[in-house]
């Protein structure tokens, strides 16, 4: 069987060069990687986590997240506050500055999509997203332990 005709196949190399794409025009236009957007879009989802989840909701290593949160807070975009429920601890909180990069970054991102998702009527882009929520959800359900997935 050719590659191309193996459905996994296609999304695998679909999401690699998605990504890919994705940080060639992040870094271009907006001086970030797609992996310091996706901690950005974890934290605009759910400010109130710390890096081990960030790091388990993005399926990266805690050192790789805290490098990236390092120099998300050096540009401004980030900052630590002292957790509340437990003083122990500090979570890493959006700025304002950092909410407008995520914004900023989601619209350049959908712009430079947009001609892909043109491609399909309006009838097959719904069926896609409702497709691929099933089986994200049902990736998500399914999960084995210690396997770390992407976004929720």
């Amino acid at each position: 069987m050719r590659p191309i005709n193996n459905t996994g196949y296609l999304m695998q190399r679909l999401s690699f060069l998605l990504a890919r794409q994705s940080d060639q025009i992040l870094q271009e236009q907006l001086g970030i990687g797609h992996s310091q957007f996706k901690i950005l879009m974890v934290l605009g989802w759910d400010p109130n986590i710390g890096q081990k989840c960030i790091a388990d909701k993005l399926g990266q290593t805690e050192a790789a997240i805290s490098r990236q949160i390092k120099l998300l807070k050096e540009l401004g975009m980030l900052t630590s506050e002292i957790n509340q429920t437990n003083r122990r601890e500090h979570i890493t909180v959006l700025t304002a500055k950092g909410q407008r990069l995520t914004d900023k970054a989601l619209e350049v991102l959908n712009s430079y999509h947009a001609p892909m998702f043109e491609l399909l009527s309006d009838k097959q882009n719904e069926r896609l997203h409702e497709s691929l929520s099933i089986m994200h959800e049902y990736v998500c359900r399914n999960e084995k332990p210690g396997i770390k997935h992407g976004l929720e």
